[in-house]
């Protein structure tokens, strides 16, 4: 009999300008995954501290060497005996003149497997009026990065990266069969582009996605889409962790986590590559240009 297919948790926040409250929800999110049997956890972006006013965030940002964030949730990686991918968290870079926006990936050992800073900045004036400049406080980050785990090879990715289909076809080529995409997505662009763009992302890259996001009020004044997606390699969406929820009853609080649980079938990435051989279409194609 074949073994059963592992399970992911993807874990839909309302992050707050509280690092411990984070941590906590972070925590409790774990514990809720692991009983139910995962093999593996995503958070969204900005897991850890979701603020956007840099002199009050800016005591806890410092370089990772001297973060306990990570440390943090290696521990809890040990005690719950899973893996996972923290989403992201911000940091100072090893300078210390700018920011990152890094994703760890932790093995249930509590080892650190994986790291990768965001490359594409935030920086847009949508319609609306709302403005945005990331690259004001962030540096992108300039490495592709793809990681063994117990769901496959996970290719990493944040937020705004998803929107550049080339950053995935790179994770594709170094071996990716799975896809994260932590977010703090804006309600306008996600009710735009959210679901298409995820599921464009998993059909043209036949991958499984994992799309953990931030969701609802925040106690920084922001409001993110939330709908937290796994998506499989055909583009069906397998899980849908729909709108955020009201802000949390005290600022600084983090509102409670919401954690679904997806069956990973390694096999419907092999199905969904035969099925439609991009790959091998892309290499026998040439352009004339």
């Amino acid at each position: 009999m074949a073994a059963p297919a592992p399970i992911a948790a993807l874990v839909q926040m309302t992050s707050s300008i509280d690092p411990d409250a984070n941590l906590a929800a972070m925590d409790a999110a774990l514990a809720e995954a692991a009983a139910a049997g995962a093999a593996m956890a995503f958070f969204p972006e900005m897991s850890v501290l979701l603020d956007r006013d840099r002199a009050r965030s800016a005591p806890h940002i410092v370089r990772e060497a001297d973060s306990v964030w990570p440390g943090r949730l290696q521990t809890m990686a040990q005690r719950h005996g899973l893996w996972l991918h923290t989403g992201s968290m911000p940091l100072l870079s090893d300078d210390g003149e700018r920011r990152v926006n890094r994703s760890h990936v932790i093995a249930a050992d509590g080892s650190i497997r994986a790291r990768y800073d965001k490359i594409h900045m935030f920086d847009v004036t949508l319609p609306s009026g709302e403005s945005w400049r990331e690259s004001a406080a962030f540096a992108g980050g300039d490495a592709v990065v793809v990681t063994d785990t117990p769901l496959g090879r996970l290719g990493l990715s944040i937020c705004y990266d998803l929107r550049f289909p080339e950053l995935y076809r790179a994770l594709v080529d170094a071996g990716a069969t799975l896809l994260a995409v932590p977010a703090a997505f804006t309600v306008p662009t996600g009710r735009a582009h959210w679901h298409i763009l995820l599921r464009a992302r998993a059909i043209e890259t036949g991958c499984f996605l994992f799309a953990a996001a931030q969701a609802g009020a925040h106690a920084d004044g922001r409001t993110t889409y939330g709908h937290s997606l796994a998506v499989d390699p055909w583009g069906d969406i397998l899980s849908d962790g729909g709108p955020g929820v009201d802000a949390p009853a005290m600022e600084g609080d983090a509102a409670p986590s919401r954690v679904a649980l997806v069956s990973v079938d390694a096999s419907a990435v092999e199905t969904a590559r035969q099925a439609i051989p991009l790959a091998e279409s892309r290499a026998l194609r040439r352009l004339k240009i």
